[in-house]
Protein backbone atom coordinates (compact mmCIF):
# COMPACT_ATOMS: atom_id res chain seq x y z
CA UNK A 1 0.00 0.00 0.00
CA UNK A 2 1.28 3.39 -0.61
CA UNK A 3 0.98 5.99 2.10
CA UNK A 4 -0.78 9.26 1.27
CA UNK A 5 1.25 12.60 1.99
CA UNK A 6 -0.92 15.37 3.17
CA UNK A 7 0.60 18.05 0.65
CA UNK A 8 -0.94 21.51 1.94
CA UNK A 9 -0.85 23.69 -1.00
CA UNK A 10 -3.65 26.54 -2.26
CA UNK A 11 -4.76 24.01 -5.06
CA UNK A 12 -6.39 21.96 -2.62
CA UNK A 13 -5.88 18.88 -0.82
CA UNK A 14 -6.20 15.33 -1.91
CA UNK A 15 -7.21 12.94 1.07
CA UNK A 16 -9.86 10.76 1.61
CA UNK A 17 -13.03 12.11 1.27
CA UNK A 18 -16.71 10.81 2.15
CA UNK A 19 -19.19 10.39 -0.70
CA UNK A 20 -21.52 14.01 -0.66
CA UNK A 21 -24.46 13.42 -3.09
CA UNK A 22 -23.34 15.73 -6.38
CA UNK A 23 -26.39 18.11 -5.73
CA UNK A 24 -25.68 21.44 -7.77
CA UNK A 25 -25.89 20.90 -11.51
CA UNK A 26 -24.57 23.53 -13.90
CA UNK A 27 -26.60 26.59 -14.59
CA UNK A 28 -27.44 26.80 -10.70
CA UNK A 29 -27.21 29.98 -9.05
CA UNK A 30 -24.88 30.62 -6.32
CA UNK A 31 -24.69 33.20 -3.83
CA UNK A 32 -21.12 34.69 -3.80
CA UNK A 33 -20.04 34.52 0.09
CA UNK A 34 -17.05 36.50 -0.31
CA UNK A 35 -16.04 40.79 -0.35
CA UNK A 36 -15.19 40.94 -4.04
CA UNK A 37 -18.06 42.45 -5.09
CA UNK A 38 -20.28 39.66 -6.86
CA UNK A 39 -23.53 39.05 -5.73
CA UNK A 40 -24.85 36.09 -7.77
CA UNK A 41 -22.71 33.13 -9.42
CA UNK A 42 -23.81 30.65 -12.42
CA UNK A 43 -21.86 27.53 -12.39
CA UNK A 44 -20.83 26.77 -16.67
CA UNK A 45 -18.74 23.56 -15.46
CA UNK A 46 -17.31 21.41 -12.95
CA UNK A 47 -14.02 20.63 -12.61
CA UNK A 48 -12.73 16.88 -12.97
CA UNK A 49 -16.49 15.75 -13.05
CA UNK A 50 -16.88 11.84 -14.58
CA UNK A 51 -20.59 11.63 -15.84
CA UNK A 52 -22.84 9.28 -18.03
CA UNK A 53 -24.60 9.99 -21.35
CA UNK A 54 -27.35 12.71 -20.80
CA UNK A 55 -26.71 13.66 -17.64
CA UNK A 56 -26.05 17.07 -16.57
CA UNK A 57 -22.43 17.68 -14.92
CA UNK A 58 -23.23 18.32 -11.21
CA UNK A 59 -21.39 19.86 -8.02
CA UNK A 60 -21.09 19.40 -4.70
CA UNK A 61 -19.60 21.38 -1.33
CA UNK A 62 -15.91 21.42 -1.91
CA UNK A 63 -15.42 21.13 -5.40
CA UNK A 64 -14.07 23.78 -8.34
CA UNK A 65 -15.53 24.87 -11.07
CA UNK A 66 -15.97 27.57 -12.88
CA UNK A 67 -18.44 30.37 -12.56
CA UNK A 68 -19.67 33.65 -14.14
CA UNK A 69 -20.48 36.38 -12.80
CA UNK A 70 -24.42 37.29 -12.67
CA UNK A 71 -25.00 39.98 -10.61
CA UNK A 72 -22.35 42.35 -9.18
CA UNK A 73 -20.06 45.11 -10.21
CA UNK A 74 -20.18 46.24 -13.66
CA UNK A 75 -16.41 44.98 -14.20
CA UNK A 76 -16.99 41.64 -12.90
CA UNK A 77 -19.83 40.84 -14.90
CA UNK A 78 -19.88 38.46 -17.53
CA UNK A 79 -16.58 37.75 -16.26
CA UNK A 80 -15.70 33.68 -15.94
CA UNK A 81 -13.75 32.91 -12.87
CA UNK A 82 -12.70 29.17 -10.85
CA UNK A 83 -15.07 28.76 -7.76
CA UNK A 84 -15.06 26.68 -5.03
CA UNK A 85 -18.55 25.74 -3.20
CA UNK A 86 -18.84 26.15 0.26
CA UNK A 87 -22.63 25.27 1.26
CA UNK A 88 -24.98 23.38 0.21
CA UNK A 89 -29.00 23.40 0.76
CA UNK A 90 -29.34 19.13 0.24
CA UNK A 91 -27.99 17.34 3.57
CA UNK A 92 -24.66 16.05 3.69
CA UNK A 93 -23.68 13.20 5.52
CA UNK A 94 -21.15 12.78 8.35
CA UNK A 95 -18.83 10.07 8.90
CA UNK A 96 -20.77 9.98 13.13
CA UNK A 97 -24.59 9.34 11.21
CA UNK A 98 -25.99 13.22 11.13
CA UNK A 99 -26.55 15.23 8.79
CA UNK A 100 -26.03 19.19 8.04
CA UNK A 101 -27.78 21.23 5.79
CA UNK A 102 -27.30 25.26 5.10
CA UNK A 103 -30.02 28.04 4.24
CA UNK A 104 -28.36 27.98 0.72
CA UNK A 105 -26.26 27.31 -1.95
CA UNK A 106 -23.05 29.66 -2.15
CA UNK A 107 -19.41 29.98 -3.48
CA UNK A 108 -16.39 31.83 -3.30
CA UNK A 109 -14.17 33.50 -6.18
CA UNK A 110 -10.74 31.45 -6.58
CA UNK A 111 -7.92 32.37 -8.85
CA UNK A 112 -6.45 29.21 -11.13
CA UNK A 113 -3.63 28.67 -9.08
CA UNK A 114 -6.18 28.08 -6.11
CA UNK A 115 -5.84 31.40 -4.03
CA UNK A 116 -9.04 33.38 -2.90
CA UNK A 117 -9.95 36.39 -4.72
CA UNK A 118 -11.76 38.33 -1.53
CA UNK A 119 -10.53 38.72 1.72
CA UNK A 120 -13.54 37.68 3.71
CA UNK A 121 -15.65 34.70 4.20
CA UNK A 122 -19.59 35.70 5.21
CA UNK A 123 -21.31 33.15 6.85
CA UNK A 124 -20.10 29.18 7.55
CA UNK A 125 -18.45 26.94 5.37
CA UNK A 126 -18.71 23.28 5.95
CA UNK A 127 -16.00 21.39 6.99
CA UNK A 128 -15.58 19.13 3.68
CA UNK A 129 -14.73 22.33 2.02
CA UNK A 130 -12.19 23.64 4.70
CA UNK A 131 -10.42 20.48 4.67
CA UNK A 132 -9.96 20.30 1.34
CA UNK A 133 -8.93 23.86 0.80
CA UNK A 134 -6.83 25.16 3.31
CA UNK A 135 -6.62 29.00 2.54
CA UNK A 136 -10.51 28.93 2.86
CA UNK A 137 -10.30 27.18 6.36
CA UNK A 138 -7.79 30.27 7.31
CA UNK A 139 -10.29 32.82 5.77
CA UNK A 140 -13.62 31.25 7.57
CA UNK A 141 -14.98 33.15 10.39
CA UNK A 142 -16.99 30.12 11.16
CA UNK A 143 -16.82 26.34 10.08
CA UNK A 144 -19.72 24.23 10.57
Amino acid sequence: MSSKTRAVSAKGVQEFKPYITKVIPTGTSLVCADNTGAKILEIIMVAKYKGRVSRMPAASVGDFCKVVVKKGPAELKKQIFGAVIIRQKYAIMRLGGFRVTFQDNAAVLVTPEGEIKGTDIKGPVAVEAAEKWPRIGNLASMIV
